[in-house]
């Protein structure tokens, strides 16, 4: 049994192996054939491509796994776990954790929250007056 797992990690360092260097071909391919023409810059090598590929996965977040980026089907299922939880909380503690929010995040949390606010003032002001 031992066996059969051995084989089939040796075969995935393979394919990981095999899959970064066409990446790595395919990056430098594109980048010799079309930026030295446009822009006039020169060309790059195998390693290049490689930390280039490598660059663009660390600033732009590139396919999901290790932690994936910012953007993407993460944050969508973020947001309807929050939504999830705040439907599951009384009042008291909504407010308790929009306290916390605010706490935390200073004057970038406060314009939607004094919307709310107000929207929740004139409400109130409204029904008092009828």
């Amino acid at each position: 049994m031992r066996r059969f797992w051995f084989r089939r990690g040796l075969r995935f360092l393979g394919f990981a192996i095999l899959f970064v260097g066409l990446a790595g071909l395919v990056v430098m391919a594109l980048w010799n054939a079309l930026l030295p023409a446009i822009f006039g810059i020169t060309t790059i090598n195998w390693l290049q491509a490689l930390g280039l590929l490598v660059l663009s996965r660390i600033l732009f977040g590139g396919p999901r796994g290790f932690g994936g980026g910012g953007f993407g089907p993460g944050r969508h299922e973020w947001r309807q776990k929050m939504a999830d939880r705040w439907k599951n909380m009384t009042p008291e503690q909504q407010e308790e954790m929009r306290q916390q929010w605010r706490n935390r995040c200073g004057r970038w949390g406060r314009g939607r929250w004094e919307r709310e606010q107000s929207e929740k003032a004139n409400e109130t002001n409204s029904t008092t007056a009828l």
